[in-house]
């Protein structure tokens, strides 16, 4: 996301990519101002030629919206914004929705400026403004997953398995060369040279695959990296143990997985953590919360009572110098979180 200008209570921004629809869909909460150019139907233009009903013209205009509700599905290419229109120059108070894309501009605002954690999200997408997404591919001798890393979650791009081999056949090494070789095909299609690629698995499948996609031409950036584990699990693996670090380099989603990550170890081994709202505004009070990983929503839906309450922490962790990650729920670390309460403490000291 691309800061354009900043306002008396936002700013003027332009979405450079998809991870920056999330960010746009927690902070256009109920009350929120969004403005930008959309087409609005004017009645005043429809009239009657030879018997016949002209239908009224769709002008595009600057349309404020106060914002009521959104819409927005991971991953997609478009974010609807819901509300009553507040500055137009037809049908003030009528209800209208934005659409917005990549590439759309806008402006975003709340009367009496907007809240910390809302600035914080926005800050996070400038400073990822220029960062692209990566490709990254498990494989196995006979199973290959490929999933994209955004700023925010890992997607579930495609799967693959090698049919016609095992106990049938006495040699398999030609049906898996051509098995990698139409799987390299499809991944070149899905990353462009641009998108670096992360290449995982246990065993030495993952440098045969390499090879492949090389002797195709691929000219990707491409890190190869062994895990102990297959599946779906050794993704997680690569971006929790920091093994694709010098490919990806600083990135949301491996700062909200790891977080997570080490707030599940803690509570495993009965270290210094909390989790829950009620032991989490008390290690707050103490100054004793070093980092809060805390699910987005949880500041933004739901219980107004308990937004407010998840705020006042937040702005407690803060001001003690505590590092506050808001998280997605679009990888599995994410939904883990889900199950503590969507919250977890990494605490200075163990608390009594």
């Amino acid at each position: 996301m691309r800061k354009i200008k900043t306002l008396d209570e936002g700013f003027r921004i332009r979405v450079d990519n998809e991870s920056d629809l999330w960010t746009l869909y927690q902070i256009c909460s109920n009350g929120t101002y969004l403005g930008m150019l959309s087409n609005r139907r004017d009645s005043t233009t429809g009239t009657q030629e030879d018997g016949r009903a002209k239908s009224a013209e769709r002008k595009p205009m600057w349309i404020v919206l106060k914002v009521l509700s959104g819409s927005f599905q991971s991953f997609s290419e478009n974010l609807r914004i819901h509300g009553v229109i507040s500055e137009a120059t037809i049908d003030i108070g009528s209800h209208h929705t934005h659409i917005i894309i990549v590439g759309s501009e806008l402006e975003i605002t709340r009367e009496g400026g907007m809240p910390n954690y809302d600035r914080d999200l926005l800050k996070e997408s400038f400073s990822n403004s220029k960062k692209i997404n990566s490709g990254l591919i498990v494989v196995e001798n006979d199973d290959i997953l490929v999933f994209e890393v955004t700023q925010h979650g890992m997607r579930n791009i495609s799967s693959f398995s090698m049919r016609g081999g095992g106990k049938r056949y006495s040699d398999t090494t030609e049906i898996r060369k051509n098995f990698f070789v139409k799987v390299a095909k499809e991944c070149m299609l899905i990353f462009n040279n641009q998108i670096p690629l992360i290449i995982c698995g246990p065993g030495l499948a993952r440098e045969s695959f390499e090879k492949n996609l090389r002797n195709l031409g691929a000219k990707n950036e491409c890190l190869n990296a062994p895990t102990s584990i297959g599946g779906r699990s050794a993704a997680n693996e690569v971006l929790a143990e920091g093994l694709a670090d010098n490919l990806i380099g600083k990135n949301a989603l491996i700062e909200q997985i790891r977080t997570i990550e080490e707030g599940l170890k803690r509570i495993s081994m009965g270290g210094n953590v909390c989790f829950g709202i009620d032991e989490i505004y008390e290690a707050s009070n103490l100054g004793a919360v070093e980092k809060l990983v805390i699910k987005a929503s949880l500041l933004r839906e739901g219980d107004i009572e308990d937004n407010r309450a998840w705020a006042i922490i937040v702005n407690i962790i803060s001001e003690s110098k505590g590092i506050v990650i808001q998280s997605s729920e679009d990888h599995d670390a994410g939904q883990q979180l889900t199950s503590f309460g969507g919250a977890i403490a990494l605490l200075r000291w163990k608390l009594s």
